[in-house]
């Protein structure tokens, strides 16, 4: 399990198109990473739905959004059309890195992590409540990014 202020762990993950993802390919900017048990459920559509509408608030001030469940990527291409998603949803089969991040216990658990420019966890948001996220997110960057 990390903590706020450790290095957040490394990975390699395919997207929605089969691409593979690296933590580093978004470094740079703000990175809101977060684990959510399973695409098109109401509890994961609801948070998904409130990063999409705060797209364009994450964006002037320099952060992305990354989503990361167990579905595979066709299943994220499905999730991610249907909704009109803006943003990168990774492939973790197996809940490895979910796991290096303490986000998994035998299945996801619906963790959100800050991570800062240069790779540092900054902020972690352990049980979530999907309603309103989006705007706890908002709120933290805008106070501290």
């Amino acid at each position: 399990m990390v903590n706020e202020m450790d290095d957040a762990p490394a990975f390699i993950l395919p997207d929605a198109d089969g691409k593979e993802k690296k933590l580093s390919d978004f470094y740079g900017k703000w990175l809101v990473l977060y684990f959510y048990p399973k695409d098109d459920t109401p509890g994961c559509t609801v948070e998904a739905c409130g990063f999409r509408d705060m797209a364009g608030q994450y964006e002037k001030i320099g952060a992305q959004v990354v989503g990361i469940s167990p579905d595979p990527p066709s299943s994220h291409k499905a999730f991610s059309g249907k909704y009109r998603l803006p943003f990168t949803l990774l492939s973790d089969s197996g809940g490895k890195v979910a796991a290096k991040y303490g986000a998994w216990a035998g299945k996801m658990e619906r963790t959100t992590f800050i991570i800062s420019p240069d790779g540092k966890i900054m902020k972690i948001f352990r049980k979530v409540k999907p309603e309103g996220h989006e705007k706890e997110v908002l709120d933290w960057l805008k106070k501290n990014a």
